[in-house]
Parts: C-alpha cells; sequence; structure tokens
C-alpha cells in the first residue's frame, strides 16, 4: 500500500471489531448463536440511507442467480450479505483494510450466507480481465485520490457490456468540517464533485445510463436519525462500534455539510461500452 492507502486502512481498522459487534448484539438482547442478516443491518449499512438507498440502486439492475457481482469497497460485508441474499447472485467484495475484510468473513459465514471476500485496493482491483457482470460502489469514492484510475479498473473487470453501480457522497460546495465517517482529517478525504465521475467514466470507456442526486432522501434519512437520537440520547448503535469515540462527530459534520448543500449522495450508473 502507498501512504495514502495506508492512512485509509489506519482510520478504518481498529482492532477487534468482530469481537465489538458481538458484544453489541448480546447487549441489545440478540442471541449470536442465532443470528440473522438483518440482526446486523445497524452494523454494516453505514451509507446515507442505509438498507432502502442500496436497494433504491440495485433494484435498477438487472441482478439474479448466476450474476458475478463485485462490490468496491466492501467494508464489513452488508451490501455484499444484502445482494447475495436478496437476489441469490454471486458475490465478491473487496476492501483495503484487512480488519473489515477478516469480520465480514466472519460475519457473512455465522448468518449462514454465501460471500466471497479479499484484501484489494480499489485502484489495483486484484482480478482478471472481465471477471464480472456488475460491479458495486458505495459511498468509497470519498476515499480515492484518483477516480480515472478506479473507473479504468472497473472497466477492465467488467465483461463486455457490464454495469458500474455508484452511490457516492459528492461535493457540491464547501469541503466539510473534520472529522467525517470516511476521514479524520483533510488529508484522507477525496470528495469528487459530479463532473469528475463523469469525466473518469468517459477516459474510461463507460456511458451513463442514469444519474439520482438524492440529496432530499439523504436529509430525511438525517431528520428521521436525530428523532431517534433526540428519543434515546445517544447515536445508533452501528457507527459508534465500528468507528469509536468519533463517531457523533463524524455524524454531525456530515449532516451539517448535507444540510448546507455543500455535499449529497448521487446514484450514477454506467454500463460499459
Amino acid at each position: 500500500m502507498n501512504a495514502t492507502e495506508d492512512r485509509v486502512a489506519a482510520h478504518y481498522g481498529g482492532g477487534g471489531l468482530y469481537g465489538r459487534i458481538m458484544n453489541a448484539l448480546k447487549a441489545g438482547g440478540v442471541d449470536p448463536h442465532a443470528l440473522t442478516a438483518d440482526d446486523l443491518k445497524p452494523f454494516d449499512e453505514f451509507h446515507i440511507g442505509g438498507e432502502e438507498a442500496t436497494a433504491a440502486l440495485l433494484d435498477q439492475l438487472d441482478i439474479g442467480a448466476g450474476t458475478e457481482v463485485l462490490d468496491i469497497g466492501s467494508g464489513i460485508g452488508g451490501a455484499a450479505r444484502m445482494i447475495a441474499s436478496r437476489y441469490g447472485a454471486d458475490v465478491t467484495g473487496v476492501d483495503l483494510t484487512p480488519e473489515f475484510v477478516e469480520t465480514a468473513k466472519q460475519l457473512t459465514e455465522a448468518v449462514g450466507l454465501k460471500a466471497r471476500f479479499v484484501e484489494g485496493s480499489a485502484l489495483d482491483l486484484p482480478f482478471e480481465d472481465e471477471s464480472f457482470d456488475l460491479a458495486t460502489l458505495l459511498h468509497v469514492g470519498m476515499n480515492l485520490p484518483d477516480k480515472t484510475q478506479l473507473f479504468k479498473g472497473a472497466a477492465r473487470v467488467l465483461k463486455h457490456g457490464g454495469t458500474f453501480a455508484v452511490y457516492d457522497v459528492m461535493r457540491f460546495g464547501a469541503h466539510p468540517v473534520f472529522p467525517v465517517p470516511w476521514a479524520a482529517e483533510p488529508e484522507g478525504s477525496f470528495l469528487g464533485t459530479t463532473e469528475d465521475y463523469l469525466v473518469a467514466a468517459e477516459a474510461a470507456h463507460f456511458k451513463l445510463r442514469s444519474r439520482r442526486d438524492r440529496g432530499d432522501v439523504a436529509k430525511a434519512f438525517f431528520a428521521k436519525m436525530q428523532a431517534q437520537m433526540a428519543k434515546s440520547d445517544r447515536p445508533p448503535d452501528g457507527l459508534p462500534v465500528v468507528m469509536g469515540d468519533k463517531a457523533p462527530a463524524m455524524i454531525a459534520n456530515m449532516v451539517q455539510a448535507v444540510a448546507a448543500g455543500d455535499i449529497a449522495p448521487v446514484e450514477m450508473i454506467f454500463d460499459k461500452r
């Protein structure tokens, strides 16, 4: 890994993650020996909008049994498990952070699902050419300094006519105050504009099929989250368990930036020419 990737991996890897998740589940009354994928949702659907946003993206795609899917920046495996269970697809996740990869494997086995997880960089994908029908990227590009390299790598591993579905936080104004969930400091953040993504896609010979700006969805999602926090006087269970004590500040700074219109999640679906 290079210095940037070392910084990103260190931001996400805190040690003992699987044990912390299991302890939090037990504290919430969940039997770890009868664990289901739904039990894990508070911990593994970190992107804005959670599971509903994932489904809103994926339901636009042609996914079924036998579809070979690559989830780039798969984290602890939430999206990969959802794709495997909801659509019956063959899913591979790749992530830079070793602890995330190992935790994804453990959690997927614990809930009785099948998916493969490997350690690797989104900017140097460790797969053969034309290996997948579909690639997904959910809230990952903010940690990737070279969007063109990202898109060229996705194009390389996708089969002819394959699809690249992106759901990322993109910049429309000023940079947010740090820390935020994807970076503790500015040096770890590589927020791109929508134009950055479109130019990178064009350079990699992708054609834009559809785009949806989801700023209103983000604002509604955070309003609901804040209402829940007001009732319980604490943030949602998942992010503090994975990201540690800075999670409340990370959430607050992201909410503020979304409310100001400086950042917003955007869906973009591309087809490989």
